[in-house]
């Protein structure tokens, strides 16, 4: 008998700790969803991407951010187009500010960003999300922190994915800044 399940590309497991130090246990969760789903998809690295379509799954604090249902409904359906439409052309490149460098098993500029299963941008998103919560006084970056940090990067495929549903990112960052006070 033939195993079904279609073989899923590993995803290494180092620097999870350093990654994900610092956070709330429902921000670690939706870090874990945003994991699962890179994995499934077939996706090396989680990206800015995958910890929005987490977040906004798994954050009630996160959806309210938005400006009402229906921006919120458009959001999540550019986010499962994801895996079935353009999000295919994402596939085999890694994210980051500027140039997009092809995946190789082994390349130095995935591994020399030490955070290895992790795009770029999505590494300095968390390390925002940390600052955000450091600079309110908070010791743990929860899901607001992580939201403001992916909207404000304007290369990240998380703001593609916002403005594609009509989501303005800029106004998106002052509505959590209102919301969760100075950071």
């Amino acid at each position: 008998m033939q195993n079904r399940t279609p073989r899923i590309p590993e995803q290494p497991a180092s620097n999870r700790s350093e990654l994900q130090a610092g956070i709330t246990a429902e921000l670690a969760s939706a870090v874990t969803g945003a994991r699962r789903r890179a994995l499934r998809d077939g996706d090396r690295q989680i990206d800015t991407a995958h910890l929005l379509h987490s977040l906004v799954e798994s954050d009630p604090e996160v959806r309210a951010a938005f400006d009402g249902g229906p921006q919120l409904a458009k959001v999540l359906g550019y986010l499962v187009q994801r895996s079935i439409g353009y999000g295919l052309r994402w596939q085999g490149t890694v994210e980051g500010s500027g140039a997009v460098h092809v995946v190789v098993e082994g390349d130095a500029a995935v591994r020399g960003t030490g955070t290895d299963g992790w795009s770029p941008s999505a590494a300095a998103a968390m390390a925002g999300a940390r600052e955000c919560a450091q600079l309110r006084g908070d010791e743990r970056a929860r899901g607001l922190d992580l939201l403001a940090a992916l909207a404000g990067d304007p290369e990240c495929r998380a703001v593609e994915v916002l403005g594609r549903a009509g989501v303005d990112s800029t106004e998106l960052v002052g509505r959590i800044a209102a919301a969760s006070g100075p950071g």
